[in-house]
């Protein structure tokens, strides 16, 4: 080891911790020193330089579309601001105002039966489709493209669209159960219909979970289903015992993304129902909208914000620590 002098940045012999002499090593290491910095000067401050100008909209989106706006939410808990006056500092008005409200403890038990609803369902359907379209029949392609196409239609024109499937005068739903005997249903009207409406719509729109899990599906090793039959496992044994165990990440993946897309559900509800009937879709982030940019309370708002954060980050970290239960990353089934 050599011990840092002038001597040995002059190239003069330097002795290191035994006493030895290194002016041969020091020699070296000082001509490596100087090509880096050679090369740092020409090649990499260039490609430094290239690679921040390509990044800059991106770096420059998140400083202020994203770290910004989060930055200043935390400034806002404290104040009180209808954004055409200055914020008006009322310590802890934001926080009484979140523990005496009933609305908030209605929108959070709304997006919890939608979250503990609707995205078992919405895995079940997306899981099932996907299981079909990796079947070697005819037209797999265009069924592909047939059951994903809802996915990239807009979220507003899907929710005009439904209010038409849903209407209870003449929607195609209320049309259908008619076959059966089945009396119309106010679906949007109703508050006990409202939330099972919406929960349907959203099975229409499970796509991406849906090209995710046959992915999923082809990429699971063909050895070892193989492995599988000569051990004498049917299809039902290779698929519960291999090719679930196998994709139990992208299980766990979408679980994860659909429980936190639940809880962001807006444009639906705002398209379609704004809150109602009687406030049984209002959202939490519907909630969130109403008193940031109807009411002009973005304090409050911000509150709100930071609640819907914490209790995303608490069930994320839950899903986590009970995935190591199940979720298999490799070694033995």
């Amino acid at each position: 080891m050599l011990v840092s002098s002038p001597g040995w940045a002059s190239g003069q012999p330097t002795p290191n911790p035994n006493g030895a002499v290194s002016q041969e090593v020091g020699a070296v290491a000082y001509a490596q020193t100087s090509q880096r910095a050679q090369y740092m000067t020409r090649s990499a401050r260039r490609d430094l330089r290239d690679g921040l100008l390509f990044c800059s909209p991106y770096i420059l989106g998140i400083i202020l579309f994203w770290a910004g706006p989060m930055l200043y939410s935390i400034f806002l808990i404290t104040q009180k601001w209808n954004m055409l006056v200055p914020p008006e500092y009322i310590g802890l008005g934001n926080i009484t105002r979140l523990v005496g409200d009933p609305l908030v403890k209605k929108s959070l038990l709304v997006t919890a039966y939608y979250t503990f609803v609707g995205v078992p369902l919405q895995l079940a359907v997306a899981f099932g489709l996907a299981v079909l379209l990796n079947l070697d029949i005819k037209g797999q392609s265009v069924f592909r493209t047939v059951y994903y196409l809802p996915s990239i239609t807009p979220a507003v024109a899907l929710g005009v669209v439904w209010l038409q499937i849903l209407n209870p005068q003449y929607g195609v739903v209320n049309a259908i159960l008619g076959w059966f005997g089945i009396a119309p249903i106010k679906w949007l009207f109703d508050p006990v219909a409202a939330m099972p409406a919406f929960i349907m719509m959203s099975l229409f729109t499970v796509g991406p979970a849906m090209i995710i899990f046959l992915a999923g599906l082809q990429s699971v090793p063909p050895e070892v289903l193989e492995a599988a039959t000569i051990d004498g496992a049917g299809n039902w044994g290779r698929f519960w015992k291999v090719k679930v165990p196998v994709i139990s990440p992208i299980v766990f993946f979408n679980l994860v993304m659909g429980i936190i897309g639940s809880f962001q559900v807006f444009t639906a509800s705002f398209v379609m129902t704004r809150g109602g009937p009687q406030n049984a879709t209002l959202f939490f982030v519907l909630y969130i909208y109403n008193q940031a940019f109807e009411l002009l309370r973005m304090g409050y708002a911000a509150v709100l914000s930071w609640v819907l954060f914490i209790i995303i980050m608490v069930f994320t970290t839950i899903q986590f620590a009970l995935g190591r239960r199940w979720v298999y990353y490799g070694g033995e089934l």
